[in-house]
Order: C-alpha cells, then structure tokens, then sequence
C-alpha cells in the first residue's frame, strides 16, 4: 500500500467513525475564488458527518458570518482582500474558542505555519492536498484534533515556534489586530480616508495609526510597507 492510499483508508475510516457516533458538524468555507469555495463544497456535500453552512468571499465576511452561523469549523484561505485568513483566524478564534480552523494555503514555509497557529489554527492544507485529504481534515478538526498536511507536519514536530524571532525587524506577531489590518490595507493601496472607512474611525485616527506604523516596523516609504506585507504573507505578491 502506498503512503497517499494509506492516508486516504485512514481519512475514510476516521469520518466513517465519527459518523457514527457524532453529530453533524457545521462548516463555513471562506475564500475569494468562486472555483475553490466549489470545489470544497462539493467534496464536503460527499459526507454526512459535516454540512457547509455558509459561505464568505473575504476575510471580513468570514469573521462575521462566524458570529452569525457559530460553524464547528472554518475552511478559510490564507489570501484574501481586505482582511487575510491568518487575521480572519485571530478574530474567529477570539470571539468563538470551540471553533476550529483549518486554513487553506499554496504556500510550505515555516514562517507561514509559525503565523497560523499563532492565530489559533489546529489545522493546515495545502490546497495542492485538498482533495486528498479536505475531508480526514475536518474529522480530525470536528474530533479537536489537530491536522497538518504531511509536508509539513515534521516543522510542526521540530519545534519551529521556538525559533520564530529570527527574522530582523518587527514580527508580524508582536502588531496587533488592529495594526495588522491597517497594514494589509496600505499594502493594498488604501488611502488614509479608505481605511478610516473601512476601520470605521476618523481619517486623523487613521492617519495616526499609520505613522506609529511605519515607525514601529522602521519603514519609510508605502513600497516599504508592500514590501513587508509581502515577505510576512499578509498579502499576496
């Protein structure tokens, strides 16, 4: 038996189980391209264990149909506009800590894992995996167990976390949730009035949190700022 076969009969017979003796987990699937969110619908419509129970094209709209659908689990992708997976998590998890969140991602690097799991995520896949594996996933998640795509699961092991600071600068998990918004918004060529909007604050709260920004992350220029969202995967390149 080969090792992708043999994940596969252990998915299946890890949602047959829990089938059995569970009931029907709620899942909310957030992700901007219509094809994905489809895509993963449609293999969670294969099992009984789990219901989709909402759907959200951004990351702002999946933090509030969070609070609206009280989902078991949350598929979300790492990049979307406006608010990213990883923030969307933070947010999730702070106002639910019995939701589970499985993010979606093509990226394999142990900054990014550092990131999502520091959010409050207990599960990571690749989307290149998803259609293997989506649905063992989510009945480990639906179980609270963790689950990481085999790629990887030995970062997971090693102990990455420890050696999260050594990157220079400013981590992008010392900024807070404010603060990591403002940023993905500049990175995404917000106006100071755009973002005073969207945060619903004044263009001079803006503005302020914008210079202690800059100043915090020692940037200097808005191409500065682009540049750091990129590297820290607040935004996609």
């Amino acid at each position: 038996m080969n090792e992708r076969f043999a994940v596969d009969v252990i998915g299946q017979d890890k949602v047959g189980s829990y089938r059995a003796d569970k009931p029907v987990s709620k899942v909310l699937v957030a992700d901007d391209h219509e094809s994905v969110r489809n895509g993963v619908r449609e293999l969670i419509k294969t099992e009984r264990a789990f219901e989709v129970c909402g759907e959200a094209t951004d990351g702002r709209e999946a933090v509030e149909k969070a609070r609206q659908l009280k989902p078991d689990i949350v598929v979300i992708d790492v990049s979307m506009p406006e608010l990213n997976g990883i923030e969307a998590t933070r947010q999730i998890v702070k106002d639910d800590a019995s939701a589970e969140v499985l993010v979606l991602t093509v990226y394999e690097s142990e900054q990014i894992v550092d990131e999502i799991l520091n959010a409050g995520a207990r599960g990571y896949l690749l989307k290149s995996d998803v259609a293997y594996d989506l649905l063992f996933a989510i009945a480990s998640l639906s179980q609270h167990r963790p689950f990481f795509t085999s790629k990887v699961a030995s970062m997971v092991l090693q102990g990455y976390l420890e050696n999260s600071a050594r990157s220079g600068g400013c981590n992008v998990s010392a900024l807070t949730s404010r603060e990591r918004e403002v940023v993905q918004l500049l990175a995404e060529g917000k106006s100071n009035k755009e973002v005073a909007v969207i945060q619903g604050i004044e263009v001079k709260t803006a503005e302020t949190h914008r210079a202690n920004l800059m100043r915090k992350l020692g940037l200097h220029s808005v191409c500065d700022l682009v540049h750091y969202a990129v590297r820290n995967q607040i935004i996609e390149a």
